[in-house]
């Protein structure tokens, strides 16, 4: 999947550039809050987020995860409201920050931008919906094999034994993520193991069978 910011064309993404300033975060640093103020977008231009929110009851739930090239903090910038979620690296996180309002007057000089992130904002909303179908209709064994098919598709690395995801992304995150139990999702993993389509290590994942994984997501 393409980026909002490999959308660009070389001389959107100089004009962008120059509205804003470079920045980095640690690993597990927050970069935005949920209900905190809109004071910047931020396009990523390496490492990985996660986007999540918390509960009444206090539990996270994760809602995406995003990677170099993404945009993160558009809509609270575009209607002045407050963060809906909060933004935490995963990784070390190097990403361009742009304040608000300029960033709302590069859209008003960048007409294709306008629409290309209109075009972003529909596909998160599918997305989003998409995701609330699966909650209802899939086992936990299928919702977590459909974000693993997810990230296979976004990170996963080739090699001689499949595709490798490596993110550091707990079992807690990936219940949150997956609105399922720890529990609940280990078993899942265990299933998906036996049945030969994933092998597991530390903080990363190998798919032996993505096509497999698919059907098994359904």
């Amino acid at each position: 999947m393409t980026e909002f910011f490999d959308l660009l064309h070389a001389d959107e993404q100089a004009a962008l550039e120059a509205a804003g300033h470079r920045k980095q975060w640690r690993r597990a640093a927050v970069i935005f809050r949920e209900a905190s103020p809109s004071e910047a977008v931020v396009i990523l231009r390496s490492g990985r987020v996660k986007v999540s929110s918390d509960t009444a009851s206090g539990t996270e739930v994760v809602l995406a995860v995003r990677g170099p090239g993404a945009l993160l903090g558009e809509l609270s910038a575009i209607d002045g409201g407050l963060m809906s979620a909060t933004v935490t690296a995963l990784e070390p996180v190097t990403a361009l920050s742009v304040p608000s309002p300029d960033f709302e007057r590069y859209l008003l000089g960048h007409a294709r931008v306008s629409f290309l992130l209109m075009r972003e904002l529909t596909r998160r909303l599918r997305d989003a919906d998409r995701k609330r179908i699966e909650f209802g209709a899939y086992d936990t064994t299928g919702r977590v094999a459909a974000r693993l098919v997810e990230l296979s598709e976004r990170f996963g690395e080739r090699t001689p034994e499949g595709l490798r995801i490596s993110l550091p992304l707990s079992q807690d995150e990936l219940a949150g993520w997956t609105g399922s139990s720890r529990e609940a999702v280990t078993k899942a993993l265990r299933t998906l193991r036996e049945e030969g389509l994933i092998q597991t290590g530390r903080l990363h994942v190998i798919v032996h069978d993505l096509d497999a994984l698919r059907d098994r997501a359904q």
